[in-house]
């Protein structure tokens, strides 16, 4: 991004070339290659730009001649992109996404250093089989566990639980833990029917209705604490499931992972007697995504059921 001084905002502006133009002494480290996919901001991608994305990338990473991957993003839905590709990517080269905070105007572009780095992990032998990384700010993250967590600081990107898995120290790729074990799921044509419903005090079924009404087929709803919901929305939950729409459960808290700890109306233990599935420690926009993969992958609910829970959970 760069300010336009008639809109008074910032606008995509920089290509490829310009921003790697900025990264100087790179080439002492790697041979790079620069391609453009697009130049949207990042509110601007959807779904099936990410789906076009990873078999995009695929292509690169199918090369012999090429060692790794990197992507810069808009921070806005750049944990959504590295969380799909880290689902729809085969291979075990690094990929790793990237942004900056601060747009190309302002004092303090952190671009080109987020760049830099994101290269230095890109090109390390350690950070192969890792699957999607996100590094900003020194900091490498997965993609799994990664999440924007404040508007404006440059570091934004957090992961919640576990914290990061690695730094850039003096140009070189450090990591502290494995992280996560990761999923492939094949997918050739996406389903793009899912919504996101965030739970608040009092709320009914009147969401999740139009979304079945819609023609949904799957849905993620952000419970509160463990994973409940208050009562009234219980009978859209059911008649969902009832219709065969996928509902999977997740926290609108910002730390820890959903169980079946109450037995109240609307409890876990409940939802989970319905037929919904558990959403583990996932934030609802990844969770919405993962759910987008999975009934593009299968309708069978019990083999969603198995992408979401297995190894987590059991009945």
């Amino acid at each position: 991004m760069k300010f336009d001084s008639k809109l008074h905002a910032a606008v995509p502006t920089l290509s490829g070339e310009d921003i790697m133009s900025m990264v100087t002494g790179i080439e002492n480290f790697a041979q790079i290659e620069t391609h453009t996919f697009s130049n949207l901001p990042g509110p601007h991608v959807t779904p099936e730009t990410m789906l076009e994305l990873s078999k995009y990338l695929q292509q690169f990473l199918d090369r012999e001649d090429i060692d790794g991957v990197v992507v810069t993003h808009g921070t806005d839905t750049l944990e959504e992109t590295a969380y799909f590709l880290d689902l729809t990517l085969k291979s075990e080269k690094p990929v790793v996404v990237t942004g900056s905070m601060r747009n190309g105007s302002e004092l303090g572009y952190d671009g080109p250093a987020n760049l830099s780095a994101s290269i230095c992990t890109a090109i390390s032998e350690k950070a192969r089989g890792r699957g999607v990384l996100v590094v900003l700010n020194g900091e490498i993250n997965c993609a799994s566990e990664v999440t924007k967590s404040n508007t404006m600081s440059l570091d934004t990107f957090k992961s919640p639980e576990f914290g990061p898995i690695g730094i850039i120290d003096n140009n070189e790729a450090i990591f502290y833990r494995s992280g996560p074990e990761r999923q492939y799921i094949k997918v050739d044509k996406l389903e793009i029917r899912v919504d996101l419903i965030k739970c608040a005090a009092g709320m009914d079924s009147r969401l999740i209705d139009f979304c079945v009404d819609s023609g949904d087929k799957g849905i993620v709803i952000e419970g509160t604490g463990r994973g409940n919901i208050p009562p009234m929305m219980i009978s859209g939950v059911k008649r969902a499931i009832e219709k065969n729409v996928v509902v999977v459960l997740v926290s609108r808290c910002f730390e820890g992972r959903v169980y079946g700890t109450y037995g109240y109306p609307g409890g876990g233990k409940g939802l989970r007697d319905l037929g919904v599935i558990y959403g583990e420690n996932m934030p609802g926009q990844k969770a919405r995504i993962k759910l987008m993969i999975a009934l593009s992958n299968t309708s069978s609910m019990k083999e969603i059921k198995n992408i979401f829970e297995k190894d987590f959970f059991t009945d």
